[in-house]
């Protein structure tokens, strides 16, 4: 039975379904730099609690992240990213849908689970390079393109962090922290003042 542990901030109706070792720790970041109230619902893997009927009911997929905000429930990490930037406009981690920088936001979100994630998993694991019927592009490309996003920083919206900081960050994180080579200075220096942040997930931690 999957049973509420630990209340963060009480008050409030948004429960994080989370286990540390997955993409559920995005979202959890994203929730702590909005500023948000959350329960955390811990899902053990090996008792398989994310296939329960009660999770499926969550999420279908029976993957995390999954989040539960009173009648709402969204998964994936990249919605729940998107839905909590817009709403807790107050935490300004989101353009307003009327605002010129949201197309591009939209696209950067979408970008981190079409493109970079597949194609860094591909890289991490020594695949075979990406093939255009695969849908994503290789990661060299990738992190070229990232660069550009970048600018000069030192976030993509220069000194305005958003979600999609988070999203893409995340990403880089992650290769750092599963011993990926670094190999281009402005990105290394881009995860480096992501693990600054305050609200940021810790490697090792």
């Amino acid at each position: 039975m999957i049973i509420t542990l630990l209340l963060i901030q009480g008050g409030d109706t948004i429960r994080l379904y989370y286990n540390p070792k997955s993409r559920a720790v995005i979202a959890k970041w994203m929730l702590d730099e909005c500023g948000a109230q959350y329960e955390i619902v811990p899902i053990d893997f090996e008792k398989r609690e994310h296939k329960t009927p009660e999770f499926l009911k969550i999420n279908p997929a029976g993957k995390l992240p999954a989040l539960v905000d009173g009648e709402s429930k969204i998964f994936e990490g990249a919605a729940i990213c998107l839905y909590l930037g817009d709403r807790f406009p107050q935490a300004n981690l989101a353009p307003k849908i009327s605002a010129p920088e949201r197309g591009r936001y939209l696209s950067l979100m979408v970008y981190s689970t079409s493109q970079l994630e597949p194609a860094m998993g591909d890289a991490l694991l020594g695949s075979q390079p990406a093939t255009p019927q695969r849908g994503w592009t290789d990661f060299e490309t990738v992190k070229t393109v990232i660069e550009g996003e970048l600018g000069e920083g030192p976030y993509l919206f220069g000194d305005w962090f958003t979600a999609a900081d988070v999203m893409i960050g995340s990403m880089f994180i992650w290769r750092r922290m599963l011993g990926g080579q670094p190999d281009r200075p402005k990105l290394e220096a881009y995860v480096d003042r992501l693990l600054a942040r305050p609200a940021a997930p810790k490697l090792g931690g």
